[in-house]
């Protein structure tokens, strides 16, 4: 892995990995010559090199040498590591070389949308997020945080970028984690004028950390002419962020979610994470609490242990059983199950019918109390069944017209 300045030689790439490239840039005073080498050579070489001197033109490149080793990887991967070259050398430049915006890329997203599952992906690694879609989590995150290199990070966001502009996530919610602090508020500046939904935002210990996040947000929006929302999910990941829980859930309207990071937070407080979670109980009441108080969703760490199909069961039982509405994942194997488990049961969704259907009988009678059999059924219960049944109808467990 490789992204830095070496002998007034800059390089960006990923090197012998499958779906990437290793760009490298010597600049110099003598005419712009581009070298290609590729393994389909053959195939796509020309386009390649088309594509890497339509890369320069934009940036106002026509000068130096670049050596562009292929491995498979697709023009946007491309285009990033060109661009991260030449942002190396000039670190001032405002021009950018953006692919054109696919129309899979542009559909809306909700306060209120599921999000049972979120498939972190490398924000670096672009042969999984290919196929990321496919697997239908609710939302799939791409990471500049966490699981890219510091060396990395620059190319990384360039990629981020063309990917939320050319990549199919088939309805997936289009999630960034960006990087603490001004490292993130960067990344930003990259992933705002594009299609992204949400923004997560790690290791928040205040309100004001998230405020400055915001604020940012409104600025490159203002800027870019950008009016579709953009969501905020705050992770909570130490003791200070979770003892401010409440505050940080209420910093800024367009908040959605309240996220917590166990592995960090167990640091933290000088313990161990483990199965049964009891080191937890108390953070991940918090955030439960702070999430109910402010009508926003609370989502469940991720679970670490891919090859632990037990493990992970348990975990998803019991972060629903506290009130979670998610989890995290690492893996696409670990969205199914996760999905199961906050779906309704059938238990749960004809309980949830017979309510509905009492409390309707009782509207239209005109009558102010509502009973099922000998229980009194006050209005909170009347809202959890609502919201079983469209669950279950979201899901397809039960038909739109059930009660016709």
């Amino acid at each position: 892995m490789y992204s830095r300045e070496h002998m007034n030689t800059f390089v960006s790439g990923m090197v012998d990995t499958p779906s990437d490239c290793f760009v490298t840039y010597e600049p110099n005073s003598s005419t712009l010559n581009i070298e290609v080498r590729s393994k389909v050579q053959s195939m796509y070489g020309t386009s390649i090199n088309d594509l890497a001197y339509q890369v320069c033109s934009d940036l106002s490149v026509d000068s130096g040498r670049f050596i562009i080793n292929d491995y498979g990887s697709l023009p946007f991967v491309i285009q990033a590591r060109i661009e991260a070259v030449v942002r190396q050398c000039n670190p001032k430049l405002q021009s950018r070389s953006l692919p054109d915006i696919k129309p899979h890329s542009l559909y809306p997203s909700s306060r209120k949308r599921f999000r049972r599952s979120r498939l972190y992906i490398p924000g670096n690694q672009s042969k999984l997020m290919l196929n990321a879609g496919i697997h239908k989590p609710d939302a799939i995150i791409l990471d500049l945080e966490d699981s890219v290199a510091l060396t990395e990070k620059p190319s990384a966001r360039l990629i981020v970028r063309n990917a939320l502009r050319t990549l199919d996530f088939f309805g997936a919610e289009r999630m960034v984690r960006i990087n603490q602090g001004d490292l993130g508020l960067t990344d930003l500046e990259e992933i705002i004028p594009h299609p992204v939904h949400l923004i997560l935002v790690p290791k928040v210990e205040y309100a004001d950390q998230l405020k400055i996040v915001n604020n940012k947000i409104s600025e490159l929006m203002q800027a870019s002419g950008r009016t579709e929302p953009v969501f905020l999910m705050p992770i909570l990941e130490s003791a200070r962020g979770i003892l401010n829980a409440l505050s940080i859930a209420e910093a800024c309207p367009n908040t959605v979610a309240l996220a917590i990071g166990l592995e960090d937070y167990t640091a933290d407080i000088g313990t161990q994470r483990t199965i049964d979670g009891k080191e937890s109980f108390f953070a991940r009441s918090m955030i439960i609490n702070a999430a109910r108080a402010t009508g926003i969703q609370a989502i469940d760490t991720v679970f670490s242990d891919v090859s632990d199909e037990v493990g992970l069961e348990q975990s998803v039982k019991e972060a629903k059983s506290l009130g979670f509405d998610g989890k995290g994942c690492i893996h696409p194997r670990q969205i199914q199950p996760i999905h199961e488990a906050f779906s309704p049961s059938p238990e749960e969704i004809d309980k949830a019918k017979r309510i509905m259907i009492a409390f309707e009988d009782a509207q239209k009678k005109g009558l102010g109390v509502v009973s099922l059999g000998s229980k009194m059924i006050d209005p909170p219960v009347v809202k959890r069944a609502e919201t079983t049944i469209k669950l279950a109808i979201d899901t397809g467990l039960l038909d739109m017209d059930w009660n016709r």
